[in-house]
């Protein structure tokens, strides 16, 4: 490994990591360089499990033992050493961890790459115009977690390699596959054709109950979760083939999307899973 001690929070090396919170500047600056933050220890690790190709890493010194095993195997990758008040002043937060990483982004598979290298019994969740990083990140996680194939996000869904996204999802993201579609809601059509009975979950005077959706037992379903506010456009809603709603108690009249999607996950399980 190649230990790099940095004292100068403006020093130019450490540009991947600059003002981790303002969305729009990362936003920009990972689209142009390829890369994506990974934060905490195992963060970083499942990345590297996971084959992506560090960077560079930005550790306090009590990380570098603990961590010497990913940071040996990645020997060209320099480990920037830095106190945990210097990463504050890089980062634009208190690093809790006082952990993280910069990793190259992958060129995404196609929606047909991905589909046709799916079983015969198979879910897909499909992530629309989902704005807010931690549902995303908890949406990646509910999926790993339930056994989901594959999770695809709409053009205006937001990254799930976005930081937050990834820490959220404690790194899960990397563990199930997901690619982003070009033309929604026109790419359902592509699942529709291989099989798939579309499922939108939305709050409409048609709607069946998850508990009939899980029952009727499709071989193949793929599950579609709106926006935190106004769920699915009606030009998505006429594109599916049910819409299910999930019986609430309470007065309570929807969950937080993510909490949605992990109920909706377990409820669909295929017969035998666990």
């Amino acid at each position: 490994m190649t230990l790099v001690p940095v004292e100068d929070a403006a020093d130019e090396r450490l540009a991947d990591y600059v003002q981790l919170r303002e969305v729009n500047l990362r936003r920009l600056l990972e689209e142009e360089h390829g890369l994506f933050i990974a934060e905490g220890d195992k963060v970083i690790r499942r990345a590297a499990e996971a084959g992506y190709e560090p960077r560079s890493f930005l550790l306090a010194p009590r990380w570098l033992e603990s961590l010497s095993d990913v940071l040996e195997k990645w020997p060209a990758a320099p480990v920037y050493v830095v106190s945990e008040e210097l990463a504050e002043q890089v980062t634009g937060f208190h690093v809790h961890r006082g952990a993280l990483a910069s990793y190259r982004r992958r060129a995404p598979e196609s929606l047909e790459t991905l589909l046709d290298g799916l079983p015969a019994v198979s879910r897909v969740a499909i992530l629309d115009d989902i704005v807010d990083h931690t549902n995303v990140g908890a949406g990646f996680r509910a999926a790993a977690a339930m056994g989901v194939d594959t999770v695809l996000v709409t053009p205006t869904c937001a990254d799930p390699l976005y930081r937050r996204s990834v820490k959220v999802s404690m790194g899960t993201v990397f563990q199930v596959p997901w690619t982003r579609l070009s033309s929604w809601p026109g790419d359902l059509q592509a699942l529709q054709d291989r099989g798939f009975v579309a499922a939108a979950f939305a709050l409409t005077d048609d709607s069946v109950s998850l508990d009939e959706l899980a029952a009727a037992h499709h071989d193949r379903l793929a599950l579609i979760f709106g926006t935190e506010g106004h769920g699915l456009k009606r030009h998505v809603l006429d594109r599916a083939d049910v819409t299910v709603r999930i019986p609430m108690a309470g007065g309570v009249d929807s969950l937080n999307v993510a909490s949605s999607a992990a109920v909706a996950f377990y409820a669909t399980r295929p017969a035998g899973a666990k």
